[in-house]
């Protein structure tokens, strides 16, 4: 798709078509980066965004048993005090 700048004071910017913002998912803030292909707006996700689910998943997954099923090893017998 080609779009034209629109001067906006001494900005330039674009006018992104509807269609293209709902097939983005994009919402009222984006972020933006420089990369080697040109300009990426991507939407804006914050911090950690899915890491409960994440988390979730895994313990169902069962690798909270791993920590569970460590055998002792010497620092334990000797080393640990309750």
């Amino acid at each position: 798709m080609r779009l034209e700048l629109t001067r906006i004071g001494n900005s330039r910017g674009i006018r992104i078509p509807k269609p293209l913002i709902a097939q983005c998912g994009l919402g009222d803030v984006v972020e933006v980066r420089i990369t080697e292909e040109g300009l990426v707006i991507a939407p804006h996700r914050a911090p950690r965004a899915g890491w409960k689910q994440s988390f979730a998943a895994s313990n169902a997954a069962g690798l909270e048993m791993l920590l569970d099923s460590a055998s002792p090893n010497a620092f334990d017998g000797e080393d640990w005090k309750w």
